[in-house]
């Protein structure tokens, strides 16, 4: 299945796939960042694949020199009973890509929950505000240069 996943892509895209990985029979692709949601609509709406379940979408930190942010998604296909993931590296200093609540509207909260968590802002998003933190907070908790006991008086706290 996996093999039969890289050669529908890469026939329809050929430009789009960057790399790939298997590890017990999990595949991981790694998309081009602009290509991001015509390679999802693909994998929805091909019969083949039909991978019509978005299950998760994170952000990730990584602090390294090719690419610090990634946002990884973690599709499903309820007709081959089979995962799939796909990541994209995200601009440090511009972190934006596009939204693909338009793909599948369950990604929305969890675009919206990275944007709070790491910044990541994802373009063309229906409603793309902060989740756990005030909308005024000008820190992302997750990034990694985000202090461990967090910044003292960055957000007023109820006294005892």
């Amino acid at each position: 299945m996996n093999q039969e996943i890289i050669q529908r892509l890469k026939a329809q895209f050929p430009d789009s796939i960057e790399e790939s990985d298997e590890f017990r029979d999990d595949l991981t692709l790694r998309v081009k960042t602009e290509d991001i949601v015509k390679v999802c609509n693909f994998l929805k709406n091909d019969h083949e694949l039909a991978f019509d379940m978005i299950v998760d979408l994170c952000g990730v930190d990584m602090y390294r020199p090719e690419g610090r942010f990634e946002v990884v998604y973690n599709l499903y296909s309820l007709k081959k009973k089979k995962y799939l993931r796909l990541k994209i590296l995200v601009d440090e200093d511009n972190p934006i890509v596009d939204t693909v609540s338009v793909v599948w509207s369950g990604a929305n909260w969890h675009e919206r929950e990275t944007y709070d968590m790491y910044g990541i802002k994802f373009k063309g998003h229906p409603d793309l505000r902060r989740m756990y933190m005030p909308e005024d907070f000008e820190y992302f908790p997750l990034r990694k240069d985000f202090p461990l006991m967090g910044i003292p008086d960055s957000l007023p706290l109820p006294r005892k």
